[in-house]
This record gives C-alpha cells, structure tokens and sequence, in this order.
C-alpha cells in the first residue's frame, strides 16, 4: 500500500487543534475515521476515511511481532478485524484506545489449548524510556504521545481496525 505523503500530512492535520491549556485532549472536526489499518510488517497505522487515507503513522509491536497473538504473555499483537471498543484518558502510555481483542475465535483457540487467551491490547502512547526502542510492548501498537492525542481525538469506538501481517 503506497500512499501519497503530501495527501496524508494534508489530510491528517485537517480539523485537529489543542485545547489552549496545553491539555493531551484536541479536539478533531475532520472528516470522520470509518476505519483503521496496522500492517504489522510495514510497522504503518493507517486511518481512512471511507478510501481515503487521513493519516499514516509509525508504531512498534509487541516483543514478538512475527504472528496472531494467541495466549496471555505471548507479545504478539492480534491478527484480523476487531473494532476499537474503548478508551483510557488516564493510561499509564499517555493515552489509549483499546481493540477489542479477545474475539470468541481467539477465546476458543485459547480454551483448546488450555490457555487464556489474554486482553487489554491498545494502541498508546510512549513513555520516554521506551522512545527509540523497537517492539517492547506486550501486544500493543505503541505510537508517539502528540500521535495518540491525535488518535484519540480522531478516533471514535465503534470503529473497526483491521491488522495484517
């Protein structure tokens, strides 16, 4: 997926703008985020509005990226379509939103193999001990902190995101 930079930063900073108190909460007037894409690979969130692509952004994975998260402690991230069902204004990485990994196919998987299948897997922010570092979370996908301000605010739940390989 090949996607125009100079669309994207324009696109991407359309409708965002801080709260005058310095506050992590912008508020967003954007055109709407109909879903999300993580290539795992390409290490690339894409946000989109219907096929358009209103922003692009760098993240890092878990401590073991290579496959579909499938129990508790396995530092992979999820595979598949999933839909971002919450949010946590006071994480302890800034901000985050949460995916709404386990699925019931996830959960079967995990029973089959006698194993929890785990949870609490977000896109957050970075603290500064980890800044530079590559694929130290536990499953997250892990963005720059102004990044996820900008998420957070563009992002609703409900939104689907969608995560390859």
């Amino acid at each position: 997926m090949n996607i125009s930079r100079r669309a994207l930063v324009a696109g991407g900073l359309l409708g965002l703008a801080g709260c005058s108190s310095g506050s992590k909460f912008l508020e967003y007037n954007g055109p709407t985020v109909t879903s999300l894409i993580a290539l795992k690979s390409q290490r690339q969130l894409l946000l989109f509005n219907g096929q358009t692509a209103l922003k692009a952004l760098r993240f890092e994975l878990g401590f073991a990226p290579v496959g579909h998260k499938q129990v508790k402690g396995d530092g992979k991230t999820p595979e598949g379509q999933y839909w971002i069902d919450r949010r946590n204004p006071n994480s302890a990485y800034h901000l985050s939103i949460g995916i709404s990994y386990p699925n019931d196919r996830d959960r079967a998987r995990a029973h089959e193999m006698g194993r929890d299948p785990g949870g609490d897997i977000f896109i957050h922010g970075t603290p500064t001990e980890m800044v530079g570092k590559r694929d130290w979370t536990a499953g997250c996908v892990a963005i720059q902190n102004d990044e996820i301000e900008e998420v957070y605010a563009m992002v609703n739940d409900g939104t689907p995101i969608f995560l390859y390989a």
